[in-house]
């Protein structure tokens, strides 16, 4: 059983068992991240097999503070140093070119790392306990939901790691923006609670966002956080008229003109949920109500396509790879 700690006490818990070398799943403002010690590969090399993960697929690794940017990474450029010091601690992980003492285990044998600094007020106590590096990967198993709650790591991760600090819902909900400065110009590699425009405004330059890339970094494959429920995702339309023909269905949605017509049509659920309409709502809930209906044993969830724009590109990218496409 997964020991589910709280408090100071938990804090001084989890740290005990980071540094003997075992896997503590903490909280984080984005979701609950899987950590162990990140210069000691044999813990390392836990977090592969507790989550199922490829080890050739890269960590992120968390350090206490911008002053530890320089231990994990080398030839850091400017622009780096720029976000680091306006948006950490915070959702933003920075892809740079590794340090030697970087243990390629962490980085899938790459030559860059992947380094943030969290703002959950419980990991950064667990970082300053530790004064090193933890590699942190969501708390779930490859390629399935993200949890954003203690209950969510339990039900996944159950007999598979020591311990999970309790810290409450996440802030955000879905994971870290990732911009990849091993390259000319910063780009973003997996869209995230920080926006292009913010970015861009801190630095006061360009920062690239393309829609395709095959940049190795976390989250980065087709199919990843996804549920167990067969997910369809669908435009008003086309969910009405689903809905009126498939039994034993879930709903995600966000607009009162859905909410209108499944009223309309006679759907009346406890398996309807109703999503925030602004992007930034929008993220903090999905995955909670997607791991929620996926207790129900339903045949499908059908979920209603939200907009496009930029605002909305981290939820579009974590459903475009929910969906495998």
């Amino acid at each position: 059983m997964v020991d589910v700690l709280h408090g100071k006490d938990g804090v001084a818990r989890a740290v005990q068992l980071l540094l003997e070398g075992e896997c503590v799943a903490l909280p984080t403002e984005t979701v609950y991240g899987l950590a162990a010690d990140a210069s000691n590969d044999a813990a390392v090399a836990k977090i592969f097999s507790a989550k199922g993960r490829p080890n050739n697929h890269p960590l992120i690794v968390h350090i206490p503070s911008v002053e530890h940017l320089d231990i994990w990474a080398t030839e850091v450029p400017a622009g780096a140093r720029i976000l680091a010091s306006s948006c950490w601690p915070g959702p933003l992980t920075l892809l740079l070119k590794k340090s030697k003492q970087t243990s390629p285990i962490v980085t899938g044998g790459l030559d860059s790392v992947g380094l943030r600094v969290p703002s959950h007020p419980l990991f950064l106590e667990v970082l300053a306990a530790v004064n090193n590096g933890l590699a942190a990967p969501s708390a779930n198993r490859y390629k399935a939901l993200s949890p954003t709650s203690a209950d969510q790591v339990v039900s996944g991760l159950d007999g598979r790691i020591a311990a999970v600090l309790d810290g409450g819902p996440c802030e955000f909900g879905l994971e870290s923006t990732i911009v990849d400065f091993t390259t000319e110009v910063p780009r973003i590699v997996r869209a995230g609670p920080l926006s292009r425009q913010l970015l861009e405004e801190r630095l006061g330059g360009t920062v690239e966002m393309p829609l395709e890339h095959d940049a190795i970094v976390p989250g980065n494959v087709k199919a990843h956080y996804q549920p167990r429920t067969q997910l369809r995702i669908l435009s008003q339309g086309e969910l009405t008229r689903e809905a009126l023909e498939i039994r034993e269905s879930g709903f995600i949605i966000f607009s009162a003109e859905m909410r209108n017509k499944l009223a309309g049509i006679g759907v009346v659920s406890s398996a309807v949920y109703h999503l925030p309409a602004d992007a930034t709502g929008y993220a903090k809930a999905l995955y909670a109500s997607l791991h929620a209906l996926d207790q129900l044993n339903l045949k499908t969830i059908l979920l209603e396509k939200p907009p496009i724009d930029d605002d909305w590109s981290a939820v579009n990218d974590r459903l475009k790879r929910a969906l495998g496409e």
